[in-house]
């Protein structure tokens, strides 16, 4: 073979290899999008509620029990409206779980200015991952020894008839704050200061002494508010055996599968709290560039009354703003807590003039950069 058209295929192969060589190391890696985590670390979950929150503030309560004894007649609507599988927003305290079971999200954010009531989530989380069912989860959270006879085909009724001939017990008491203490900061190594243990043993202690029979109050006085369910605000008993509109019991304790769904999430990490206020620079706008990354949609927003706040502090602008850039479909919707005395025209349960009621978000949007929500009052009149 002539050696010089030898030496030229030689240094052909040896070309061809080197680029196959770059050509393999510098082509674009092509990326799968994110998606929804199925679970979170420990550490996930911490850095995530950190990283997404603001700085703590205040609120004209640290209720620790909702008063809108009308929750769970929206539901079955919501349930229509609302797809399964995005993603869950909410504010307050355990009201939450009862829409979380509703419209089945694959993960939840629990948006909250207070810092209380993040650590009120926590508490719930210890609670819900201890206990292996219902019983066991009445029993730790008001410290009362489990009484005999209860099924996992027991209805919310026959629970909390069952709880309510059992007394309250100290022992149970020291025992569960010292197994809740150690799961929150053994087990899941959250860092929680001297003040946060301080404020969980409060919150702790008001479901202790008060037992089911708490009620939205201040936290600062301890006495429950007159007013609304006839002439006290309802009970944590009242709320969690609550109906719908056709009597169907739909909180997270009226089954066992109800209860299993929340504690699934609260296994896998999946319902942050996060404190923010929903007019804030941070919180509202990360959780939705959060969802939004992740190619999901805010299914749900649980607003409560809130708004009536905002607009009352010249804030409502800035959260119709941050609204703006959560990622939504024709099918996320507002919840929210109404009132005739603010306009709302809607079917009406209890002659106190309150009700719950739905708006869809991207209604709310378009209403918003047309001008029409100027006030509380037009919120509640386009509410249903």
């Amino acid at each position: 073979m002539n050696r010089p058209r030898l030496l030229a295929g030689r240094l052909a192969l040896v070309l061809a290899a080197c680029w196959a060589i770059v050509t393999v190391e510098t082509a674009p890696q092509i990326v799968a999008p994110a998606s929804m985590p199925s679970a979170l670390t420990s550490a996930q979950f911490w850095k995530l509620s950190a990283d997404l929150s603001e700085p703590a503030g205040s609120f004209r309560s640290e209720n620790l029990v909702s008063n809108e004894h009308t929750y769970q007649y929206v539901i079955p609507d919501l349930i229509k409206q609302a797809r399964a599988g995005g993603v869950y927003l909410g504010v307050a305290p355990d009201q939450n779980f009862t829409y979380m079971v509703a419209v089945r999200p694959r993960m939840a954010f629990i948006l909250d200015i207070r810092r209380g009531n993040l650590l009120q989530h926590l508490l719930y989380k210890a609670v819900f991952e201890l206990s292996a069912d219902r019983a066991g989860f009445v029993s730790m959270l008001f410290s009362k020894p489990r009484p005999a006879g209860l099924k996992t085909t027991s209805t919310v009724f026959e629970l909390f008839s069952a709880y309510a001939r059992v007394a309250t017990s100290d022992e149970h008491y020291r025992r569960n704050l010292a197994a809740i203490v150690s799961h929150l900061t053994r087990r899941h190594d959250f860092t929680l200061s001297a003040d946060d243990l301080e404020q969980l043993e409060t919150i702790y202690f008001a479901f202790f002494w008060e037992g089911p029979s708490l009620r939205y109050s201040t936290m600062a006085s301890g006495i429950a508010r007159r007013g609304g369910f006839g002439t006290t605000y309802p009970t944590y008993e009242d709320m969690i055996t609550q109906t719908d509109w056709d009597n169907g019991a739909r909180s997270y304790l009226a089954t066992e599968e109800n209860y299993r769904f929340i504690k699934g999430l609260q296994e896998k990490n999946l319902i942050v709290p996060v404190m923010g206020d929903f007019a804030g620079p941070k919180a509202l706008r990360a959780i939705g560039r959060y969802v939004r990354e992740r190619g999901s949609v805010v299914s749900a927003f649980y607003v409560s009354n809130v708004e009536q706040y905002l607009f009352q502090d010249g804030k409502f602008d800035a959260f119709a703003r941050n609204v703006a850039t959560l990622p939504v479909d024709a099918r996320s919707t507002f919840i929210r807590s109404v009132s005739t005395r603010f306009g709302y025209g809607g079917t009406m349960t209890w002659a106190d003039g309150r009700a719950s009621a739905l708006y869809p978000i991207d209604t709310f949007d378009r209403d918003f950069r047309l001008g029409m929500l100027t006030s509380y009052f037009d919120l509640n009149s386009r509410s249903r």
